[in-house]
């Protein structure tokens, strides 16, 4: 890895300060933790590896192996330049991250309308199956309960997630305007 590269996985340019650095990682990682994704497991595989990408430039460029080479000539232009890449690498990490959570969110909605699936058609099923508690039908109908509550358990915890996903959607958000706001853009 070098430089360019390391400012690259944090959504930084070649005149990003070493205050640029550790302000875009902080973010960054709030964005792409895998703790965010913990219920959804190939969500979670996947911001794991950027984790330890985003880890691995984030050591390289603090440990003085990607320290800026040159004067200081043109400081203010720098740090004009330096704001605006920031906060469009942040916009980046936002637009990035918002992608990830509604991919998620898709997942969640596919699950629980399975276990609307599931419910519906097993208490349907236990139902019908339950008027003759003896026999094969007796566990045709515990077997379809099962599955009826299994689906209901299934759409109360995809419930609870999607909730959550939607805040963090619109906490990304909320984020996203402040920035346009800051740069004198309407979002």
């Amino acid at each position: 890895m070098n430089r360019t590269e390391a400012l690259r996985a944090l959504g930084l340019d070649e005149d990003a300060t070493p205050e640029d650095i550790k302000t875009a990682y902080k973010e960054t990682v709030q964005i792409l933790h895998p703790d965010r994704f913990a219920s959804n497991p190939k969500l979670q595989e996947r911001a794991t590896e950027q984790f330890k990408n985003l880890q691995e430039a984030y050591d390289y460029l603090t440990s003085g192996r990607g320290a800026r080479k040159g004067g200081s000539s043109g400081a203010s232009r720098v740090s004009s330049r330096g704001s605006q890449a920031q906060a469009e690498a942040r916009l980046a990490g936002i637009k990035a991250a918002r992608t990830q959570l509604v991919k998620q969110r898709d997942v969640v909605m596919d699950e629980r309308r399975n276990g609307i699936g599931m419910a519906a058609i097993g208490g349907i099923v236990a139902l019908f199956a339950g008027r003759r508690p003896f026999g094969v039908m007796g566990v045709v109908a515990a077997v379809a309960g099962a599955a009826a509550v299994w689906g209901i358990v299934q759409i109360v915890s995809a419930q609870r997630t999607l909730t959550t996903l939607n805040e963090h959607i619109a906490d990304l958000r909320k984020q996203e305007r402040k920035i346009l706001k800051d740069l004198g853009e309407d979002g």
